[in-house]
């Protein structure tokens, strides 16, 4: 796993795209600060810039590097009635590549608990764009085995690690926080 983890920072540095496994299913990924490599994958995924992608992060303490505001105990909060991995759409974006910000000023994290991908966020130290590995409009594949080619071969990198496991779908949570803190549920 280390030497993946060595492997995909390398090209992420580079603004390189991966094809990588997830606290959920199997992502397309880049360094999120990065504008060019945002825009390869809303490229490789033929979707518009205007539908938003999340992004993971390692740990709770790097979310104000990428908010402007937050709170840390409402956060505990959600994540404590939380089972499945929670995505948070925050309010007042920043240091993040202007086309993951909707234009709402809005993004949405999720801090993984997947070791590969907590790993490699904490290797890169920034954020990873975490989108499903698939053509805009298909069925995102949950195994590895279930994704196209023609996503396989417009990837900078193949995650070698968990390319054989069997999974059974799993999607985030999603709560969007607004000002004042009210939290939405999106998806349970």
């Amino acid at each position: 796993m280390y030497r993946e983890i060595k492997k995909a920072c390398e090209i992420l540095k580079k603004g390189g795209i991966i094809l990588y496994p997830t606290d959920t299913i199997w992502g397309i990924g880049c360094d999120a600060t990065n504008e060019n490599a945002v825009n390869k994958i809303f490229f490789i995924k033929k979707r518009y810039n205007t539908k938003a992608m999340l992004v993971l992060l390692d740990s709770f303490t790097k979310l104000h590097n990428y908010v402007h505001d937050f709170s840390i105990n409402t956060f505990d909060l959600l994540n404590f009635y939380c089972e499945k991995p929670l995505t948070i759409i925050y309010p007042g974006a920043k240091n993040v590549a202007p086309n993951l910000i909707a234009h709402d000023g809005t993004l949405g994290i999720r801090v993984t608990k997947e070791s590969f991908s907590k790993q490699l966020c904490c290797q890169l130290n920034n954020p990873l764009v975490s989108t499903s590995a698939n053509i805009s409009g298909y069925p995102a594949p949950i195994n590895f085995s279930e994704i196209s080619n023609e996503i396989i071969q417009s990837v900078d990198h193949v995650v070698d690690y968990r390319k054989n496991e069997i999974n059974s779908a799993t999607s985030s949570t999603i709560i969007s926080l607004k000002e004042k803190r009210l939290a939405k549920i999106i998806r349970k």
